[in-house]
């Protein structure tokens, strides 16, 4: 499980939303140095705020610390489906339009076609998997009154 410390700023019916500071491991990288993310951190540029939406069933209030997380094969599947799956579009389009015998410019324009009809199809199925309670983060301890509550 993945989890990530935050803070609830509101809260619906069977979830809240959770407030987190953005934060990369740039700064803890022996070399921080070289990259523009680290100096950037460094000045304090990169303190984003998230806010996430996640399944509770605790009785919670906004301003509660709570920590939530997400199943690993989840995000690896949606990095999966968001990074390969286009590019899958685009080599297969560009592949089908060299084995046709089309011109390069023809080449071109099916693998951008291939890479296009793939990012509909990665944005299609998000829609259709967005109300999937398996698929959510979810709160697993809130900390109220210094104390831990464990879902």
């Amino acid at each position: 499980m993945i989890e990530e410390q935050g803070r609830v700023v509101a809260v619906a019916p069977g979830a809240v939303w959770v407030e987190s500071l953005r934060k990369s491991t740039c700064c803890s990288c022996s070399v921080k140095a070289g990259w523009g993310q680290g100096l950037l951190e460094q000045l304090g540029s990169s303190g984003r705020r998230g806010y996430v939406r996640a399944l509770s069933s605790l009785q919670l209030q906004v301003g509660d610390a709570v920590v939530i997380g997400v199943r690993e094969d989840l995000l690896v599947r949606g990095a999966l489906l968001l990074y390969l799956v286009p590019l899958l579009g685009l080599f297969a389009a560009a592949v089908l339009a060299e084995h046709l015998h089309l011109s390069e410019p023809m080449v071109i324009l099916s693998g951008l076609a291939g890479l296009f009809a793939a990012c509909l199809l990665v944005r299609w199925r998000s829609q259709q998997t967005a109300g999937d309670p398996a698929l959510q983060p979810m709160v697993l301890r809130a900390f109220l009154a210094g104390t831990a509550l464990a879902v």
